[in-house]
């Protein structure tokens, strides 16, 4: 039963109904009207009113954009407008009242909900509709952000309107599938699928089942939450639940080959009727909804596909296990549809939209929609922890870190980067150590603030070799249990010893982390403390940690619902810990081991998500090389992303969007090892990119050579034509020949890790284009930064320097941490203000454009700019920058190209072989 905060909280809840956007006046007034009510009960005990304030206040501000959607509508039937008022919608209703009442959303996060819903279950055809029907599409979400609460929205929708076989595939390990299944037994079926799969009105009630006066639904699982609870072929045909009948069946199954077959075998066996033209066993009757979770891991085909002479696929060929598998599952229902969930989309974006086998049917391509779902703003990810501009590489608003991240560089002996699973780790690192004394520090604050019933979660997560993590929880326990007995034993005044140890990281970390979180975001619940308010808690919220070793069962998925008082748990993971499986509470993180993928980073980042109330007690202890790769990546799936937003404003199809992901040149960042190995030939275009050095080597050799390049070729060009910015401190000369940048760009060395701007495939494009009759004539610009006292004599001109920190001094090379030289407001510098307004306008007209913020946007974002531009021309941003701390002589010379859409374009081929991949991405 719900304590006294929790129920005045879900009552200030239901009787905020009705308002979507309450004022903090009209909050409190609930909030006060609940508190007589309980207290005239005799049930108010002890509920703290102002943080039940603030945290009804952190409730309701869930404001969200829009989604973006990409979508193919033809062969697709509009049917939800015209059905809506006709269907009961009584799965859909228990739960929106489930989230009320026992989750705690507030009725804003509510109408959101169901509007994103409602989006994708458009997308899908009637399940009435006659004939023979098949819809394919992805939900592309962000890690950690709601995706569950989303797709289990969209079962009970579709179960309502009439989908009869739902089948989530719920990642690899069975972990991952009995934690989906509990979340889907609490939010869907309403009963406890370890007793009883089959609907029985004896069945123990959980979740939407326990609602007061809510009639049982029936519904039937052929699952269960159950450690062993995966498809068994035998149980199903023993359970009396008939396929193709009136009632909902739902299966949550493991991605595997085996379970995979028998769940085709059986639906066939049961309804399937031979097709007289392919001989193949077809279940008519019976619409089946797959729900891919986490869609680019182990979905997507990783075989080659063989072509013709004509660069066609063959009609059969050898596809991967499991990707075949759900092809053929789909191709054996005569109404079908498909919808993927993951936060990485490239992977399903790179299919071959052609791919189709005789065997097993057509390709997992997302052909029919893509629906980009924005964050909410109480979302924390990687742009809030690591930094980065909000549209990717192009905003007049750039987004700071958090700064919750401790880079550590003392671990190597502990644990070396090659180790091997026979390792004995040695003696724990310092900075282990620190971690393991932040987290008891972060929850003693938790508690100290009003949490008393809350989940703790630490992750240890620094090999994948189950040996060697045993070995790690086994020294982790032990220095728990030595901070535990300093805590127990020693005087909490005395300035030595663990307590001045505490308030010493208290004082230089926590108290200045917190205020700088404040100053960037707003979160009601987040308190500056006083240490003696914390220090009285740190014994009780050390003894209440245990230090657990997940492996992927179903009691560590599990187990946090067996402490209704918060459990505070230390994990020690590894794979099992990479994708899906939540970490109730996560503050503290020590992650060293590294994937090279860059969607499997994405992927790993179990820190993202929702933190109220305590993100800035959140830490995340990681080497440089990590934050790093977070960086790089983050900043290229920012801006596909924003190639879909404003692929969007075109009415481009999924199909279209896939050819620009395919032909991007962040799209060598992003795909699958498998999928461009061997030599593979990849279509590489540059039109409508911003193509920057962000890597330098510092060797004075390389400095000279470029130092020289740019000296001459400014000297070429003659007197500015123009000078441009608030005091016209920058030098402009327009209509430059494209010859004389393609003969500086002969001479200037571009470092191999800028590989955007590989300068091969570059001047190749750009040659291409001109040879066409397009990028025929740039504007150059050599940025001068008159605030500085350190200057250059560059082409017979007096240039300032621009500032741009190194944050590694002692590296060979000199690396731009947020992956951009360029100031956003310079990519506009050759543009009239009429195009500039053309280019806000277009992107403000976008009506399914998702904003980070209520406001429209101000500044338009890097593609609408090079849409404007003219198809002849193109933008070179010279910048002489000043390395903060000095570590170099020579000033570095940066470069950005912004090259302007093309019509028809251009491809240069990029051919990736292995040795780029070792060098790349590793084994």
């Amino acid at each position: 039963m719900a304590d006294a905060y929790d129920q005045a909280a879900s009552l200030v809840l239901v009787m905020l109904k009705g308002e979507p956007c309450p004022t903090p006046e009209i909050i409190q007034k609930k909030a006060d009207l609940v508190l007589a009510m309980l207290r005239a009960e005799g049930n108010l005990d002890s509920v703290d009113r102002d943080r039940l304030i603030r945290d009804i206040e952190s409730r309701c501000e869930v404001w969200r954009g829009t989604a973006t959607i990409l979508e193919e509508k033809k062969n697709h039937t509009i049917w939800l407008p015209y059905r809506k008022s006709q269907v009961e919608w009584k799965f859909w209703k228990r739960y929106e009242r489930y989230l009320m009442e026992e989750r705690g959303f507030s009725e804003q996060s509510i109408m959101t909900l169901d509007d994103l819903t409602d989006r994708v279950l458009e997308r899908l055809e009637e399940p009435q509709r006659e004939g023979a029907w098949d819809r394919r599409g992805v939900v592309v979400g962000h890690v950690q952000s709601g995706k569950t609460a989303n797709y289990t929205g969209l079962i009970c929708k579709a179960a309502d309107a009439g989908y009869r076989l739902i089948i989530v595939l719920a990642g690899m390990h069975k972990s991952l599938r009995s934690q989906t299944q509990l979340r889907l037994d609490q939010g869907f079926l309403g009963f406890d699928t370890q007793r009883n799969r089959a609907f029985n009105h004896k069945n123990p009630r959980i979740g939407v089942g326990r609602l007061p006066g809510e009639e049982f639904i029936t519904v039937h699982s052929l699952t269960s939450s159950d450690d062993k609870g995966d498809f068994n072929r035998r149980f199903a045909s023993q359970a009396g639940v008939m396929l193709g009948g009136s009632d909902p069946i739902l299966l949550v199954i493991k991605k595997n080959k085996s379970v995979l077959a028998n769940l085709i075998n059986w639906a066939v066996s049961i309804r399937g009727l031979e097709d007289p033209h392919t001989h193949k066993k077809i279940v008519h009757g019976t619409p089946l909804l797959v729900i891919d979770d986490e869609a680019d891991n182990a979905s997507v085909n990783t075989n080659p596909i063989p072509l013709d002479e004509n660069g066609v696929p063959l009609d059969d060929y050898d596809v991967s296990a499991i990707n075949g598998k759900i092809r053929a599952l789909l191709s054996h229902f005569e109404k079908s549809a498909y919808v993927g969930y993951t936060a990485t989309p490239f992977a399903n974006i790179f299919i071959y939209p052609e791919g189709e086998t005789m065997t097993h049917g057509e390709d997992l391509f997302p052909r029919d929609f893509i629906i980009n779902l924005p964050p909410p703003p109480n979302y924390i990810g990687p742009s809030q922890i690591f930094g980065s501009s909000r549209n990717g590489e192009n905003d007049a608003e750039s987004r700071s870190d958090l700064q919750i991240i401790r880079k550590i560089d003392d671990y190597r002996k502990f644990i070396p980067d090659d180790h091997g699973k026979d390792h004995i780790p040695g003696r724990l690192p310092e900075s282990l150590k620190k971690a393991l004394k932040s987290f008891i520090l972060s929850c003693a604050v938790r508690r100290a603030r009003g949490e008393r019933k809350n989940h703790h979660s630490m992750l240890v997560h620094v090999t994948r070799y189950t040996n060697v993590q045993k070995e790690v929880g086994r020294r982790v326990n032990d220095e728990l249990n030595r901070l535990r007995r300093q805590l127990e034993y020693t005087d909490p005044l005395s300035p030595e010893g663990i307590y001045g140890e505490m308030k010493e990281l208290w004082d230089l970390d926590y108290v200045p982390t917190t205020r700088s979180v404040l100053q960037q975001i707003r979160d009601p619940l987040i308190t500056e403390m006083a240490w003696n308010e914390v220090q009285s808690y740190l014994y009780d919220a050390a003894t209440r940690i245990q230090v657990r070793l997940i492996n992927g069962t179903a009691k560590d998925a599990l187990d946090y619902n067996e402490y209704p008082d918060g459990l505070s748990v230390i994990t020690i993971g590894g794979d099992k810990l990479s994708r899906g499986l939540t970490l109730e509470g996560l503050s503290v993180s020590y992650y060293l081991r590294a994937s090279r993928m860059y969607d499997t980073l994405m992927q790993m980042g179990r820190w993202f998500g929702f933190r109220p109330g305590y993100i800035d007690l959140c830490r995340l202890y990681t080497s440089r090389d990590l934050v790093e790769r977070y960086q790089h990546i983050n900043l290229a799936s920012e801006e596909l992303r924003s190639e879909l937003d404003y692929m969007a404003t075109l009415n481009a199809t999924p199909s279209d969007y896939g050819l620009r992901v395919r032909t991007h040149p962040n799209g060598l960042l992003i795909t699958d090892v498998n999928k461009m190995r061997s030599g593979t030939i990849m279509n590489v275009s540059y039109g409508n990119s911003l193509i920057e050095t962000v890597f330098f080597r510092k060797n004075p050799e390389t400095l000279r050579n470029n130092l020289n390049a740019i000296d001459q070729f400014v000297r070429s060009l003659g007197s500015p034509s123009r000078f441009s910015g608030s005091s016209e401190q920058h030098l402009l000369w327009d209509d430059v020949p494209t010859p004389v940048i393609l003969g500086m760009l002969n001479e200037y060395i571009i470092d191999e890790a800028s590989r955007k701007a590989n300068p091969k495939y570059l001047k190749e494009y750009i040659e291409k284009r001109s040879a066409r009759g397009e990028l025929t004539h740039w504007t150059v610009a050599l940025i001068n930064n008159r605030t500085v006292t350190r200057t250059l004599s560059l082409g017979g001109h007096q240039i300032g320097l621009t500032w741009r920190a190194d944050p590694h001094p002692s590296d060979p090379k000199y690396a731009l941490t947020k992956g951009h030289i360029i100031d956003p407001k310079h990519e506009f510098i050759d543009l009239t203000p009429e195009q500039v307004d053309e280019a806000l306008q277009m992107m403000q007209a976008d009506p399914d454009r998702k904003s980070r913020s209520e406001k429209a946007p101000k500044v338009p974002s890097g593609p609408y700019l090079r849409a404007v531009r003219s198809s002849k021309r193109g933008l070179l941003l010279i910048y002489p920058l000043d390395p903060e701390p000095p570590q170099v002589e020579i000033p570095v010379m940066g470069l950005a190209f912004s090259i302007s859409h093309s019509p028809k374009d251009v491809m240069v081929e990029y051919k990736v072989n292995n040795v780029y991949w070792e060098q790349e991405f590793g084994n």
